[in-house]
């Protein structure tokens, strides 16, 4: 055979043919891109999915942080606008009441502790003073109500 022969079957760049340019070639089976990027496209919403059901859960822990947040506002309000006989320590439990015409009283008696007579309208907050004079909120019956009434709606 002539070498003229031999070049004209010889390919310049044996790695852009479709097929096995020598007999000892690897098999080149070509690729089904639609089950490649079908799987892709699974991998990505799998993972996006994911990421967005965190964020969705924050979202929530968001927004119940600013419920209570509004809660703790809307309670030490009421507390520094209520009626006390005595000065609030800090780092100590304190009670708030309504009485009967309506107006506030914080106290230092929890609702066990009067006995049979209990001389308010109802009580609205356990509360503890904190370092910073504010008021966390350990219990407010008003808003656990409200949050009921949301749900059955």
């Amino acid at each position: 055979m002539s070498d003229s022969v031999a070049n004209k079957n010889v390919s310049q760049n044996p790695g852009l043919i479709g097929y096995a340019h020598t007999a000892g070639s690897a098999v080149i089976r070509p690729e089904d891109m639609g089950k490649v990027k079908g799987k892709a496209q699974m991998a990505m919403r799998q993972q996006t999915q994911d990421q967005l059901h965190k964020l969705y859960r924050q979202i929530e822990l968001l927004g119940q942080q600013a419920k209570e947040i509004n809660n703790r506002i809307e309670i030490s309000e009421r507390i520094y606008d209520a009626q006390m006989s005595f000065e609030p320590i800090i780092n100590h439990t304190y009670y708030l009441y309504e009485k009967i015409d309506g107006s506030d009283m914080l106290s230092m008696v929890a609702p066990k502790e009067w006995g049979r007579k209990f001389p308010f309208s109802q009580f609205l907050a356990k509360v503890f003073l904190l370092a910073d004079h504010t008021w966390k909120v350990e219990f407010f019956s008003e808003l656990e109500n409200e949050e009921t009434l949301d749900i059955e709606i």
